[in-house]
């Protein structure tokens, strides 16, 4: 039985006081979107709405959040992409373009979320145009398979950083994680470089 608030307000409790929520889509049984849970404060979030097709609802979600003892905010991005390659391409661009006018090269930042993208061809772009690592391609050479949660076997998923040293990262499948989303979770540690 799934709690009725909403599953980025269930997951953040007692543990990451701050949160921000962006809805893509809304049925009669409940609604879709990207959440970022953060344990300091946001400072500001937007949700975009990248969306190509009326049945095929994608968002965007930055935030801005405020590190204690950093001079410079961190700018995290959640993503959902399209299904196609086409749309996948556009929106990585657009969303390169949005990061480089408010996110300057020396910026931290992190992107992460549901790429749809099976042969990394979206996440190249990220990595080359803004300067950033995939945290599982850096230490395996390829991104982590996270589809679908109880037995992952295709690479959807991805965790992208700039300006942080990648200690671990982690998939996490399997129960509970299958009941939580059809994709397993990822999870880095990663330390100011």
């Amino acid at each position: 039985d799934w709690p009725t608030e909403g599953q980025h307000d269930f997951l953040a409790e007692g543990v990451w006081p701050d949160t921000a929520y962006g809805g893509n889509a809304i049925y009669d049984h409940g609604h879709h979107g990207n959440a970022i849970l953060s344990r300091f404060p946001i400072l500001s979030s937007h949700n975009e709405d990248i969306s190509e097709l009326k049945f095929e609802r994608r968002g965007m979600l930055h935030t801005v959040v405020a590190v204690p003892g950093w001079q410079v905010p961190l700018h995290c991005v959640c993503v959902h992409l399209g299904l196609t390659a086409a749309a996948r391409r556009r929106q990585m661009t657009s969303l390169a373009e949005h990061l480089e006018k408010v996110s300057p090269g020396d910026t931290p930042l992190i992107i992460a979320g549901d790429f749809n993208d099976w042969h990394n061809r979206a996440g190249n772009l990220i990595a080359e145009r803004l300067g950033m690592l995939e945290v599982f391609g850096g230490a395996n050479g390829r991104p982590a398979r996270s589809y679908p949660a109880n037995l992952p076997v295709f690479r959807l998923d991805r965790i992208y950083v700039r300006g942080f040293a990648i200690e671990r990262s982690e998939v996490h499948f399997g129960a509970p994680w299958s009941k939580i989303s059809d994709h397993a979770a990822l999870s880095a540690h990663i330390q100011i470089a």
